[in-house]
């Protein structure tokens, strides 16, 4: 279950990280295998924030094919080749840093006797929260030792933990389940037992609107804006809901899809704009700035054959990426737009994606790139773009209905890990912010915690 490799064999110039960190590629892809040659903008901008200053190249000889080593990074820094004052620029540390995979392990963080739903790294690293279908939510203490510093247990849960999302401030966290009412709790209580409206008060936030006939649906997914005023949330009656915080009230109610909303995100830090991903195969644009004039999406986004399960923003209101159940992860530019096609009825719930389905294509696909090797099965699979400060977002993440988790490279396409260890499909992982860490959580009630070969990065390679 465990991988070695040794610190030599990471420095040396004929190091490929590539194949170094696979775990076992299933699916019948090879290792590290290009799936396309982007020549998108992103594509530029992805290797201008992962590629180290054109003087620490020259440094030495090497092979050209192959990343600069760390030895000649570490040497050109100290000889100040960059004029940077013995200091990596960002890029430099991401090319560094990149080359750390958490692909070592894994080491148990906590067992559950009921199904993971969700996993997810606080903003900075320090906190860890994994929800399960029974009801639990637990926060973990990264910083001292994976201590459990809050225990939640759920008020009304319906079916499962459906999400879960912390303030910007990190003092609150939201829980949504397939109802309407959404609880916040209080993280930085002295209480580590939360239980709801007992130890400590779980405050409902009603997303229903008077329009909605008494309707009971569920939420999905949710999410705190960048300022941590408000919320956004899917749900399962078509619509994108929006709840002001500070005015404790719904603000606005968009009926967005014609069908389930599974997964909605902010774009940006700025918070006007909005996507979402529905079961109608559509990933929409939202502009809350004109939404009221036109009552319609600022634009709509055709390719995957199936339902969306999953989006996650690159955070720079341009670019996203989608999990489908047409068993493809898409990389999206919102400027471009086109009109949406209903697909079949196939259910992904309990029937098997048609293998003569696999490699077809949407005949209006508009997205940037595709990348194939997971399976998104029984529940809403997730996916992420790696953390911007140690990986420039190079990489590209997913769990898998296999009980697998999938790391593929954002330019190339190529997969370039397979983590394997759970005995049940893995619907959610967290790649830390910092350091080469990365969490999976499975339906096998196991959250596990896989980390770079020999431990943490070293130090110095962070400055």
């Amino acid at each position: 279950m465990g991988y070695s490799l040794s610190r030599l064999a990471l420095e040396s110039d004929h190091f490929d990280p590539g194949n170094a960190a696979v775990h076992g590629v299933g699916n019948g892809q090879t290792p590290n295998k290009p799936l396309h040659n982007l020549e998108h903008e992103v594509a530029q901008l992805t290797k201008l924030r992962s590629a180290p200053n054109e003087r620490l190249t020259q440094i030495g000889t090497r092979r050209r094919d192959l990343p600069v080593s760390t030895v000649r990074m570490l040497a050109g820094r100290e000889g100040n080749y960059s004029g940077r004052g013995g200091r990596f620029s960002s890029a430099d540390r991401c090319h560094v840093l990149s080359r750390y995979l958490p692909v070592n392990g894994p080491w148990p963080v906590g067992q559950m006797s009921s199904r993971a739903y969700v996993s997810q790294f606080s903003a900075d690293g320090s906190l860890f929260i994994a929800g399960f279908q029974d009801s639990h939510i637990k926060i973990y203490n990264v910083d001292r030792e994976w201590k459990v510093q809050k225990n939640i247990h759920a008020k009304s849960m319906r079916w499962t933990v459906t999400d879960t999302s912390l303030s910007p401030d990190q003092r609150h966290l939201v829980y949504a389940s397939m109802s309407p009412i959404v609880h916040m709790v209080d993280v930085g209580s002295s209480e580590v037992e939360s239980r709801a409206n007992i130890t400590e008060i779980h405050e409902g936030l009603d997303f229903s609107s008077g329009d909605d006939g008494g309707y009971s649906f569920g939420i999905f997914s949710i999410k705190f804006s960048t300022d941590g005023h408000e919320l956004v949330a899917g749900s399962s009656d078509d619509s994108i809901y929006v709840y002001d915080l500070e005015a404790n009230m719904l603000s606005l109610r968009i009926p967005a899809h014609e069908s389930d909303v599974n997964t909605v995100c902010f774009a940006d830090e700025g918070g006007h704009l909005i996507y979402s991903g529905s079961d109608d195969t559509l990933c929409k644009v939202w502009d809350r700035r004109c939404f009221n004039a036109t009552r319609k999406p600022a634009g709509v986004l055709t390719g995957h054959l199936e339902g969306i399960a999953f989006i996650d923003s690159k955070g720079d209101g341009r670019y996203f990426i989608s999990n489908g159940k047409d068993q493809t992860i898409k990389l999206w530019d919102i400027r471009k737009i086109t009109p949406g096609v209903r697909s079949s009825e196939w259910d992904y719930r309990w029937m098997d994606y048609p293998p003569q389905a696999k490699d077809k294509k949407h005949p209006s696909d508009q997205s940037v790139a595709t990348y194939r090797g997971h399976s998104v099965l029984r529940t809403l699979i997730r996916c992420y773009f790696s953390p911007a400060y140690s990986t420039g977002q190079k990489y590209i993440y997913t769990g898998s209905h296999n009980c697998c988790v999938y790391i593929y490279d954002l330019v190339t396409g190529a997969q370039v890990a397979t983590l394997k260890y759970h005995k049940a499909p893995v619907r959610d992982c967290s790649w830390h912010p910092y350091y080469p860490m990365l969490v999976s959580s499975s339906w096998d009630g196991k959250v596990a915690k896989w980390e770079f070969p020999g431990g943490e990065a070293p130090a110095s390679l962070y400055y």
